[in-house]
């Protein structure tokens, strides 16, 4: 028999949560605030529950994915619930940031519940399949007993830490990634769009490019964990070329009228590497003037 599961918020990814648990054979129980959105579950098989209390109370596992940890202690932190959930576990995979994440766990430890904080690496289309990428923090023991549930959900699930502050804390680095690249691409478009540049071919440009930035990055991160800023025989590109050809960017930005609030940035962060004498180190090296290292 398979565990018997409660998934609190149907939007798009709640619901495909659900629907992933009901495909892998689970019981589940749903709960949303607006109850039409449950409809679709309900006649996939799923129970819909009249309160959250009542969600709580059908499963030994529950799930929660809303807006905000402010919404999961809206429903969470009342006296009925909260000693409905004594003893289950509790796996918050709603968006939230490391310190977020820490406070639930000792919410929870107070009250006798075990927990798990998750971060959705995917949108929801990914949820149940092998592409699916779930990070997870919490107590190892309790990591290791929800395996095979977390693997419902999605076919890459990986255990970061028990910290339960650690895998908001490498979402959102990863996000900083992906939106790098799509304020980037932003960017790229106001420059073909100034230029009278067809941005049909700025996307072959990027499919023909995107394996050296690929590359780019990967060393970027590999030299930034073991500290090798200096240029050496290794070293891809270094400060010194780029600051010269982002120099060109902005005399176009300047001279067609493009706003400069992302290449202001850029900016800055060259030239606090250049003055304290980087010009000629890896471009890692810039990654010493980003905030605190590591």
């Amino acid at each position: 028999m398979q565990a018997a599961i409660s998934v609190l918020g149907m939007g798009r990814m709640g619901s495909a949560l659900a629907r992933a648990l009901l495909k892998a054979g689970h019981p589940t129980t749903v709960w949303n605030r607006t109850r039409e959105r449950t409809v679709p579950l309900a006649a996939s098989g799923a129970e819909v529950a009249a309160s959250v209390h009542n969600a709580v109370a059908a499963s030994e596992i529950v799930i929660v994915n809303v807006s905000d940890y402010a919404a999961t202690e809206s429903l969470l932190r009342n006296g009925a619930v909260a000693a409905a959930l004594k003893g289950k576990l509790l796996i918050e995979l709603t968006s939230g940031t490391p310190a977020g994440a820490r406070e639930v766990q000792d919410w929870a430890g107070r009250h006798g519940i075990r927990h798990l904080d998750g971060a959705i690496l995917a949108t929801p289309d990914f949820i149940g399949t092998e592409a699916g990428t779930l990070l997870v923090s919490g107590p190892a023991a309790v990591f290791e007993e929800s395996r095979t549930v977390l693997g419902a959900l999605g076919g890459n699930v990986q255990f970061i830490g028990e910290d339960p502050g650690l895998a908001n804390a490498l979402d959102s680095a990863v996000l900083a990634l992906m939106w790098g690249a799509l304020f980037g691409a932003l960017q790229s478009i106001a420059v073909c769009r100034a230029e009278a540049i067809d941005i049909e071919s700025l996307g072959r440009q990027w499919s023909a490019t995107a394996p050296v930035i690929d590359g780019l990055v990967a060393d970027l991160i590999k030299r930034s964990a073991a500290g090798r800023y200096a240029a050496d025989d290794e070293t891809l590109s270094s400060v010194s070329p780029h600051y010269g050809a982002f120099h060109h960017l902005v005399e176009l930005m300047a001279a067609r009228g493009i706003d400069r609030t992302i290449t202001d940035g850029y900016e800055a962060i060259f030239r606090r590497a250049i003055d304290a004498g980087h010009l000629h180190d890896d471009f890692a090296s810039l990654s010493l003037f980003m905030g605190r290292p590591a």
